[in-house]
């Protein structure tokens, strides 16, 4: 059956800054590609990241360079040596997912032969501000089992511990987004021991992450910036105890999935991770996130407006959208 492909930017407006060390940003910006076949059609969704060297404008070029290529009928595992891991490979697998689900008339999971995502503990996202501030957005969120804490290397100790007191009872991510040095993340073990913080999220950056090797910390060091795909593992593995999986990194739930179960293979702890983004990304994130030790997966919920029947926030348990709306006929 004849196909058709369209990709096209969505920006969606956000309810607040969201701050993180890197930058901040307000609004935020998707490619959306959407794969039709007689009346069935997929969608996916991708968020191109600067620190990737990805825009909204390179990740639409390189759709529409493989768009005949799909059109003609490539499926995923083609897709895989078409285009690069990232956001545009992440929206056209995605979209692919999605239309062969409606195609077989079964769902993503039965595809994958898994359960189909239930109600899951997602972290809620504490972005970087004045200690003050940080904690009473704490204290706003306290009754969410797992919050993430956004600091920089200016008042991490501050910042976390003001976010503990307002939470006592929440489980907690510190993620620096890179902006520490090793000198920074040796200081700061015995604070993190003390404020029971859960994992340490990519502390330093990906390019001077050997420093990891060695050291001996207190609290687990996850991943980000520094996994993408499987083939990556063998190094990972060596400086970090558990890998954060994201679709925009991975380019898609195929190569996703493979580097989730390589992981576990290896004994590393799984975290599933999102960009600021709609519910049509986290739809397909949840069948990583089911298989995960940490969720975060908040990026919709920072939107002023999501796609309508998305997933659906109850105090840090996420629910997932409503049938139909991705990876179910």
């Amino acid at each position: 059956m004849h196909r058709s492909l369209a990709a096209r930017h969505d920006r969606f407006l956000l309810t607040r800054p969201f701050r993180i060390s890197r930058g901040v940003k307000t609004e935020a910006d998707m490619v959306t590609v959407t794969i039709r076949a007689g009346a069935l059609e997929g969608r996916g969704e991708g968020v191109p990241y600067a620190r990737y060297g990805e825009s909204v404008e390179s990740a639409l070029e390189a759709i529409e360079g493989i768009r005949p290529a799909i059109e003609a009928g490539a499926g995923r595992e083609e897709l895989l040596s078409l285009l690069p891991a990232g956001a545009a490979r992440n929206a056209v697998d995605c979209a692919l997912w999605d239309l062969e689900a409606r195609e077989a008339g079964r769902s993503v999971a039965e595809l994958i032969g898994a359960p189909e995502p239930g109600p899951l503990a997602s972290a809620l996202t504490i972005v970087i501000d004045t200690p003050m501030m940080m904690g009473v957005a704490a204290r706003r969120a306290a009754a969410a089992p797992l919050l993430k804490v956004k600091v920089d290397g200016r008042l991490p100790d501050a910042q976390i511990r003001a976010v503990r007191n307002a939470a006592p009872d929440s489980k907690l991510i510190v993620d620096p987004n890179e902006s520490w040095d090793a000198r920074l993340v040796e200081a700061m073990q015995p604070v993190l021991a003390e404020l029971r913080v859960d994992l340490l999220e990519q502390p330093v950056s990906a390019e001077i992450d050997a420093c990891l090797e060695t050291f001996q910390h207190r609290v687990p060091i996850a991943a980000d910036e520094s996994i993408h795909t499987s083939t990556e593992l063998d190094l990972v593995a060596r400086r970090y105890e558990v890998v954060n999986v994201k679709l925009d990194k991975s380019g898609g739930l195929t190569e996703g999935l493979r580097l989730a179960q390589a992981a576990r293979a290896r004994g590393l702890g799984l975290m599933t991770g999102c960009m600021v983004s709609s519910s049509l990304s986290i739809a397909a994130a949840l069948h990583i996130a089911r298989m995960s030790d940490f969720a975060d997966l908040d990026g919709p919920l920072w939107l002023a407006k999501d796609h309508p029947g998305g997933v659906e926030d109850r105090d840090g348990t996420l629910y997932p959208p409503v049938k139909g709306f991705w990876g179910t006929p």
